[in-house]
């Protein structure tokens, strides 16, 4: 990774780090959901009125639930006092006994109180040391004045602490923040220039783990600011607008309130995250950010990661971090820490063999249902708690029959008088199980990510974290983080660990799993202390243990199931009855939208699902609604077997015969495509008085047909340039052309609900199929089969071969398939092999067919009007589509998923493309090249002024010349069309353009 834990923890104390700094505070020593306020340099006076009185010099810090004295040598802890264990506040020497001080000790301040915290003596890092009895202490601010408004201030939060109701606590507290920041504004002399403009100003809180700072945040026409309110860790952060690369809303709290800012491409971390207090200011400032960046940045969507790690430009960890970051993961946040999975389910072998798929984890469950006996014991557990709850009779229903308690519990064998297999008995039972618990319903009583089990992983790095997290402890020694093998032993038979793994699992950073700030981390019921953590046998070293753990992940095994376990935590199966058939169901809390805390009126309440949403931990946004697609990996680069494709959904549709994309040589590549944004306008002609309609080049090149809405059919030769030939079939438009194999017959549909076949050596035409109610919008022609689109709402696949010689019997065309659909049919495309079509709709809607069933595989609405064009990949395994709204759609086919979208400011006619790269003619006549992969436009190319309406590639054997003809004569001829009414000029109607 190129910025880790190390970097979110910027705040954290290392003692290698730290013996020479003077500054041992830290947000860290403050309790979760507090705040720190104010500090003031003073004396801790010791031994007062005695032989051995001292000062001990440093700085008082004022929080929201507590008093802290940092002394400013190391040697002295840290000293925290609790306001709720607070009995007495206020001026040293207003008690009686006290009075005697009060000239010496002008500015003193006492606190007598019941419990004391000492903290990082000599700065180690340790459990925090507890003194309890009454006890008093003396602070002597230098600044005397002050005094009494820190006493006032104390007294205040004093108040706050000792409410009985949690819910008040925070509301005091909060009004007693708000008000600070009310009376207090952004510095502008902070800013970086006399010049910049003030675009907003508003309140809100740096988010960093497990604590957040409140302060203003500003934002100019040049950069974003933020100004503590405590000043620390200094006065100001500010990140120039021009540095930014990513800007992400984000939930926190499961609440519409984050805003998080990177200023690098891939990095885990961020620069900064803010929280705001009112959703609006969020809103606002992320749309000036957005709207200054719109100019500068490509905005990335998961559909756009997708097709990119599906081709093979994402590694599988570069995508897992992609998503965590679009689904509100972030370092952050440790409720939202980016997850991983385990991948690897050998910790006990000498080698690690990634070519044995027994040595990977089933990535198609939740780790929670890997183990069956264990989740049986956990479904039958919640049942039977309920029941007894409920004072519900032992005995229950499953499919109308009635079963004993003990047909509820894990059995050695399945009761015989059911007719199902075992899978689907324990499937139905599962099913009944969860169906009969009371609301709210799930499945497990922990989660796969929280800041306990993040803070498990990374203790040895971040050791303050996990004693701010549990109150000054760390956790038990034999239950720290101690053996690879131990914890992935427990995630299958443990009855509350669930968790899952994070991404330094996958990093090159050893740091968490070595001891090197030498912790004093306890020791276990053996008697060995807790220090490095232990190796699986396969692993030579940390660094060798993380190596490998990369291996598997980029494996084949994990490549071709890694969607399988993005379903469960970023996809369909996250919510719903799809969650619940995979047994992927956590506690509501933890969802998106499970709860409204603004319409919880209760405080206590809503305080306590605070708590829990941040210290359960969230499960994150659901980035996809249908299944996830499979990486495209040489393994499923076979021949697709039709007869298959509904029995399993696995194989990958590619042709047969076919060559995937990826398989295509570098040299390949760079003849066909590399040149595309270079085509310059080579010849023009004349040659319908009409709108062109349709292309067809003959495999020589010679020879360029084309239709009209003037009704006719032309042949135009290339080498003579001329017109050769014009044929009408009737008075109604022609709406598309093809040739047939062999250059010597061309076929032609009609507005006129025909379709025509024209002999080219014969001059005349052969054969005419009457097959539709309506307008015929489109024709394919592949294996002797006609596929003929129409406005009559149909699809039909015609078996027939034309008659060869004019004036003979003519064929009869058999109907062997109807796609029906709702409303008319304006374009179709073919697989390579046939097997699959694609149809595009008035209304918007692509549909993928499976032609040897005639089955409609997806319907996907993702135009907003008319699709204009559709074509499958190379490898067949996307579809890409054109519309009106002029936006260029790619579809998986494996899973009608819509995994790219891009837009243009006009509708796009027509296109070629590659799998990568998109040429496509648009409204205004221009073409476009277009960077799948990168979401971007690459180039504008004008070849037109008028409508672009079908454009076509010469054969292959004219896109790859002779090897002795120079690179830089090589050229990509290509010949588009234009439609519309404009001026006689190179781009009015009925024009072709021939671009090379």
């Amino acid at each position: 990774m190129a910025r880790n834990m190390h970097q979110a923890f910027a705040g954290a104390t290392l003692v290698g780090e730290t013996q020479h700094r003077r500054e041992r505070f830290s947000l860290l020593l403050l309790n979760l959901e507090e705040y720190y306020f104010e500090q003031h340099t003073a004396n801790h006076i010791q031994h007062k009125g005695s032989q051995n009185e001292r000062k001990i010099r440093g700085s008082l810090k004022i929080c929201s639930k507590s008093v802290i004295f940092e002394p400013d040598a190391i040697s002295q802890p840290i000293i925290k006092i609790p306001l709720r264990d607070c009995i007495k506040i206020g001026k040293h020497g207003e008690n009686g006994a006290n009075r005697h001080f009060a000239k010496a000790i002008s500015g003193g301040i006492s606190l007598i109180f019941s419990q004391v915290y000492f903290i990082k003596e000599h700065n180690i890092v340790a459990p925090y040391k507890i003194e309890r009895g009454t006890m008093e202490y003396v602070f002597e601010l230098d600044v005397s004045g002050k005094v009494e408004d820190v006493v006032e201030t104390l007294l205040q939060l004093h108040r706050a602490s000792c409410l009985d109701k949690l819910g008040d606590q925070t509301a005091m507290i909060t009004a007693i923040l708000q008000s600070r920041l009310a009376r207090t504004s952004f510095d502008k002399n902070r800013f970086q220039s006399v010049s910049e403009k003030l675009h907003m100003e508003c309140k809100a809180e740096m988010v960093t783990p497990l604590v957040t700072n409140p302060g203003h945040a500003c934002i100019t026409d040049t950069t974003l600011y933020f100004q503590p309110l405590n000043g620390y860790p200094k006065p100001m952060v500010q990140i120039t607008l021009h540095d930014i690369r990513r800007i992400y809303k984000r939930r926190h709290g499961l609440m519409p309130l984050g805003l998080e800012v990177f200023c690098t491409e891939d990095d885990l971390c961020s620069d900064v995250y803010l929280k705001f207090y009112e959703r609006q200011d969020r809103d606002d400032l992320y749309f000036y950010i957005a709207t200054y960046l719109e100019h500068h940045v490509a905005e990335r969507t998961a559909e756009g990661y997708t097709l990119q790690w599906q081709r093979g430009l994402l590694s599988n960890y570069q995508y897992l971090l992609h998503l965590n970051t679009l689904a509100d993961r972030s370092c952050n946040d440790l409720s939202q820490y980016p997850v991983f999975p385990w991948v690897v389910s050998d910790y006990s072998s000498s080698e690690l063999d990634l070519s044995n798929p027994g040595t990977f984890r089933d990535l198609s469950k939740p780790v929670g249902a890997l183990n069956k006996q264990r989740l049986e014991r956990l479904l039958c557990l919640k049942l039977v708690s309920s029941r007894l709850r409920a004072s519900i009779p032992g005995e229950t229903e499953v499919s109308g029959r009635t079963l004993a308690p003990s047909a509820l519990c894990p059995l050695p064998s399945f009761p015989c008088e059911f007719s199902c297999s075992p899978s689907a008995f324990l499937l139905t039972i599962q099913e009944t199980r969860y169906q009969e618990m009371p609301e709210p319903k799930f499945m497990y009583g922990s989660h796969y990510s929280s800041p306990g089990y993040v803070l498990f992983y990374l203790v040895r790095i971040a050791p303050e974290y996990m004693l701010c997290l549990q109150n000054g402890r760390f956790d038990n020694a034999d239950r720290m983080f101690n053996s690879i093998a131990e914890t992935w032993k427990n995630c299958l038979d443990g009855a509350t660990d669930f968790k899952e793994l994070i991404p330094e699992f996958y990093g090159d950073d050893v740091s968490f799993l070595v001891n090197s700030l030498k912790l004093d981390l306890g020791k276990r019921q053996g008697g060995q202390m807790v220090d490095d953590v232990e190796l699986p046998p396969w692993a030579q070293s940390p660094e060798d243990f993380l190596q490998k753990s990369r291996d598997a992940l980029e494996s084949d095994y994990v490549s071709e199931h890694l969607h399988e376990w993005i379903d469960l935590v970023f996809g369909y199966k996250q919510k719903g009855r799809d969650a619940v058939g995979a047994h992927n169901v956590f506690h509501p809390l933890t969802y998106e939208g499970g709860v409204d805390l603004n319409s919880t009126e209760d405080p206590d309440e809503k305080v306590a699902m605070l708590t829990q949403i941040l210290e359960f931990g969230q499960t994150p946004k659901q980035l996809f609604v249908t299944p996830h697609p499979r990486r495209i990996t040489p393994k499923f680069k076979r021949l697709f077997q039709p007869s298959s494709y509904n029995a399993s959904t696995a194989d990958s549709p590619v042709s047969p015969g076919e060559e995937s994309f990826e398989d295509l040589t570098e040299e390949s590549r760079t003849l066909a495509w590399s040149n595309i944004t270079r085509l310059q306008l080579h010849e023009q002609h004349k040659i319908h008085k009409e709108a062109v309609t349709g292309i067809a080049v003959s495999r020589s090149g010679s020879s360029v047909f084309t239709t009209s809405q003037d009704s006719t059919l032309k042949m135009f030769s290339k080498e003579s340039k001329m017109l050769q030939r014009s044929i009408s079939f009737s008075n109604m438009a022609l709406s598309s052309c093809l040739l047939l194999p062999g250059d010597a017959t061309v076929v032609s549909s009609s507005w006129d609900n025909n379709v025509y076949f024209y002999s080219i050596a014969f001059g005349r035409r052969q054969d005419t199929l009457m097959g539709h109610d309506d307008a015929v919008s489109k024709i394919c022609w592949h294996d002797n089969r006609l596929y003929s689109a129409s406005w009559d709402s149909t699809v039909k696949v015609w078996s027939g071969v034309p008659a060869e010689m004019p004036g003979s019997r003519r064929h009869q065309f058999d109907l062997l398939a109807e796609l029906e659909h709702d409303v008319s049919v304006d374009t179709i495309s073919l697989s390579a092999a046939s097997t699959l079509l694609a149809s595009g709709t008035k209304e918007g809607t692509v549909t993928i067919w499976d032609l040897t069933a005639a089955t409609g595989l997806h319907q996907i609405p993702c135009h907003s009007g008319t699709v204009c064009d559709t074509a499958f990949s190379p490898d067949s395994r996307h579809v890409l589509s054109a519309g009106e709204d002029g936006c260029l759609n790619v579809i998986d086919v494996q899973t009608g998923m819509l995994i790219s979208s891009m837009t243009s400011d006009e509708p796009q006619r027509c296109f070629l493309w590659d799998g990568n790269s998109v040429l496509s003619g648009s409204q205004s006549g221009e073409l476009l090249v277009w960077d799948l992969l990168g979401g971007k436009i690459r180039e504008r190319i004008q070849g037109h002024t008028g409508k672009l309406s079908a454009a076509d590639l010469p054969p292959p054997n004219l896109l790859f010349p002779p090897a002795d003809v120079p690179f830089s004569s090589r050229k990509l001829p290509v010949c588009a069309l234009c439609r519309g009414r404009s001026p006689p000029d190179p781009g009015w109607p009925g024009h072709l353009h021939r671009l090379g």
